[in-house]
């Protein structure tokens, strides 16, 4: 499976997010990821649109997440990001070309086709058992029990 690099930039903002105590602007996200801020605006966007994030307006504006950091799953994330749709399409290809098997014969999806639907079901299944919370268990586990903490602390930092 091959997924948009704004399905990385989402799950890492999902993940900060968890650390701040107050909106984050999609500026401060951007600075804190090195990233650039208009393709991350558009990241925050899918992920406001799909209900994971709201925006909240004003001076101390920014993003939020929706839920509970245990109730959002990466799985959600490459949804609201890449869309639902699987990764496979089968075109029916073994209805063409000269020995094409008739249309009435194909009653059920080939053997690729069933292949390609268990890997994309097992690929979804696996994204649906992680969670965000889990995502920040796992950076904690990386980085040492104060990386959230120093990243809820630079987000809080004013702004030079």
């Amino acid at each position: 499976m091959k997924m948009s690099g704004g399905v990385e930039w989402a799950l890492h903002c999902c993940v900060v997010l968890t650390s701040a105590r107050e909106p984050v602007p999609a500026t401060r996200l951007a600075e804190l990821h090195d990233v650039s801020a208009s393709y991350l605006a558009k990241q925050l966007q899918a992920l406001s649109r799909a209900g994971l994030v709201r925006s909240v307006q004003g001076k101390a504006g920014g993003y939020v997440l929706t839920r509970e950091p245990a109730s959002i799953t990466v799985l959600d994330v490459v949804e609201a990001v890449d869309g639902a749709e699987p990764a496979f399409a089968c075109t029916e290809i073994r209805q063409r070309g000269p020995l094409a098997t008739p249309a009435e014969s194909c009653t059920a999806p080939c053997a690729i086709a069933r292949a390609m639907a268990a890997a994309d079901t097992a690929w979804r299944a696996a994204l649906r058992a992680v969670s965000i919370a889990d995502l920040v268990q796992e950076v904690g586990s990386d980085y040492g029990p104060g990386a959230m903490a120093g990243i809820g602390a630079w987000l809080s930092t004013p702004v030079a």
